[in-house]
This record gives C-alpha cells, sequence and structure tokens, in this order.
C-alpha cells in the first residue's frame, strides 16, 4: 500500500467514530423495522452504483464521473450517507469497477468530502437565508450539488497532481477542463431528485422539515 492509500485509511477509518452512534440509533433500526425504507435504500445503492460505475475518461485515472452525494446526503445526513457509500464503493470493488487498494482513496475523495461539503453548504442555507421550499430545492439541492460536483473536482486535481506523475497541463486538459460541463448537470441531478422527493415523498428527507420550510413561511406572512 503507498502512503496516499494509507493515508487515505487512516482518515476514513477516523471517520468511523462519529458515525457509528447514529447508524446505530437511526439508520439499522430502521432498515429493520421499515420494509419501504429497505427499499429505498436498496434503490439508491443501486442507483449509485450506476452513476458511479459510468465514469468517463481520456488517461488512465483521470476519469469522471456524476456523484449524486447531495441528493443522497439531504435523505440521510451526513452520517448515514457516508454509510451508505461505504457499501456502494465495496460493490463496486466486489464487481472489479475498483480495486481493493483504491477503496480508502476512492471513500475519501468521492464519498466523505462531497458529503461532509453538502452537508455544510446546506447547514449554511439553513441558517443564514429564508427557510421556505424554493430555497431548499434551489440552494440546497440545486446549487449545492453543482458547488460541491465542481469542489470535487478541483480537490481531485490537486490530489492526482501531487500522487500521480502528470504535469498540471494533462490534468487541466483532460480532466478539470470538464468542470463547466459536469457543474450544471450535477446541479440538475441533484436539484431535480431534492424538488420531486420535497413535493411527493418528504418523509424521505431527512433533513427537511414541514415546520422549518412551509409553515413557518406562512406564519411569517
Amino acid at each position: 500500500m503507498e502512503l496516499s492509500e494509507l493515508f487515505a485509511l487512516v482518515i476514513v477509518l477516523l471517520s468511523v467514530p462519529f458515525v457509528w452512534r447514529d447508524v446505530k440509533l437511526v439508520l439499522l433500526p430502521k432498515l429493520v423495522s421499515e420494509r419501504s425504507f429497505q427499499h429505498v435504500t436498496f434503490a439508491v445503492m443501486f442507483a449509485l452504483f450506476i452513476l458511479w460505475s459510468a465514469d468517463a475518461g481520456v488517461k488512465e485515472g483521470l476519469s469522471i464521473h456524476f456523484l449524486g452525494i447531495t441528493a443522497l446526503t439531504l435523505m440521510y445526513g451526513w452520517q448515514s450517507a457516508l454509510v451508505v457509500s461505504f457499501f456502494v464503493t465495496f460493490l463496486m470493488a466486489v464487481f472489479g469497477e475498483l480495486t481493493f487498494y483504491a477503496l480508502p482513496e476512492y471513500v475519501l475523495f468521492s464519498c466523505l468530502l462531497p458529503i461532509g461539503l453538502s452537508y455544510t453548504l446546506f447547514i449554511a442555507s439553513y441558517h443564514y437565508l429564508p427557510r421556505n421550499i424554493f430555497v431548499f430545492i434551489f440552494v440546497a439541492g440545486f446549487l449545492n450539488g453543482g458547488l460541491t460536483g465542481t469542489i470535487h473536482l478541483l480537490v481531485n486535481s490537486g490530489y492526482l497532481l501531487l500522487v500521480t506523475d502528470y504535469d498540471w497541463q494533462t490534468i487541466f486538459d483532460n480532466y478539470l477542463v470538464f468542470t463547466p460541463l459536469l457543474a450544471f448537470p450535477e446541479g440538475l441531478l441533484n436539484g431535480m431528485a431534492i424538488a420531486v422527493l420535497t413535493v411527493f415523498k418528504p418523509e424521505l428527507l431527512r433533513v427537511f422539515s414541514d415546520r422549518d420550510y412551509i409553515y413557518n413561511h406562512y406564519h411569517k406572512q
């Protein structure tokens, strides 16, 4: 195992104690007791597996794919979302989409950091912007998804520059240049998912509250 892979493994392992309590008290009980939640979770995992497996790139190691992380985070909260992403990446390794040695780096840069960023942007919108359903959909959903996808590519570019033999020009021309093309579809993907869930299945959005985003708006009026 290379030093970069070991570093990623340590960071990922350090995150485990922070998610265990939420998984024990929320995720596992719901999976055991609610059949509909089981079906939704398995469907989400399958959708992410397909989404993350459909990567594209010109050079080896410089492939890109859609994340869908923002929608996952708003559905499960950052802690349970991270655990769901663990299982998806493990399945990708089992089916040969990743090597097991590459798992820690993949989890760190494509799961842990984007989930943390998505949740941070959601919290910022919750505290500093008006709490209504349109802000939730367009800022916490659309804008959050686009920014998370963009920052994910920027961070990955810096990391690839450090740990690979590619120079900056190669990384820019074959990886970072796709940022504008990826940001809007990423935002659209997450935003549409959040819009549909907000309207038809708000109970599947763990961070969404009618009291905060709907009734609170009417009370102020």
